[in-house]
């Protein structure tokens, strides 16, 4: 993956991500929708994932067959929110490593508070797909990123939702090492910092809080 930015414009992610927008769509129909978006945006985010080969014994014969290489991927979930992504990408990938990194949105500053952090071992031999819906100011997603490249990760790309011109942008700025794939790139940011149009607070529509 070279690129930093991989716009997934596939149709089956944009008719859900539509459908995602929706003010009326209900909770559960949302998660839903994102535990299917997440699966379709992983096949994007794992397309160059190092390959060997193993012998094994089909039916017919012996041969020689494609197979994942080194260490299993680590997915880190930006809490809150990025849970939502990050189950629907286990189901596909079951076999990886996961961690968590707590950050929390100081409201009258923006900027990003931690209050949590546990990742897998060996984080330097891993590829690490950092997840997160929203890529707003882009802050916290800096913040994570930080603290995953501290823990040792080297080979780390950003999944995401919706993406923000500012957040790309900031994310170039202080990590351009780190491909991000999304669904959408949206207009702008409001004041208060949220992605417009988008899809209004990821955590809130997935847990069905305020």
């Amino acid at each position: 993956m070279t690129e930093h930015l991989t716009h997934v414009t596939h149709p089956l992610v944009q008719h859900k991500l539509t459908l995602m927008r929706q003010q009326d769509t209900s909770t559960a129909v949302f998660r839903q929708l994102l535990r299917e978006i997440s699966q379709l945006l992983a096949y994007e985010v794992t397309r160059e994932l190092p390959m060997t080969t193993k012998r094994i014994d089909t039916p017919l014969e012996p041969m020689d067959a494609p197979t994942l290489d080194g260490k299993k991927l680590a997915l880190v979930s930006i809490l809150r929110a990025g849970n939502g992504l990050l189950d629907g990408i286990l189901e596909l990938i079951p076999s990886a490593r996961v961690g968590f990194v707590g950050l929390y949105r100081d409201e009258e500053t923006l900027q990003p508070v931690q209050y949590y952090f546990k990742v897998p071992t060996e984080m330097e031999d891993r590829l690490v797909i950092a997840v997160d819906p929203m890529l707003a100011t882009g802050n916290s997603s800096v913040a994570a990123i930080d603290l995953l490249k501290k823990s040792g990760a080297k080979n780390i790309r950003f999944l995401c939702l919706l993406a923000a011109p500012e957040g790309i942008a900031r994310m170039k700025e202080a990590h351009p090492d780190v491909p991000i794939v999304t669904a959408a790139v949206d207009s702008h940011l409001n004041e208060n910092g949220y992605i417009v149009p988008g899809l209004g607070d990821a955590g809130d529509r997935m847990f069905g809080t305020k």
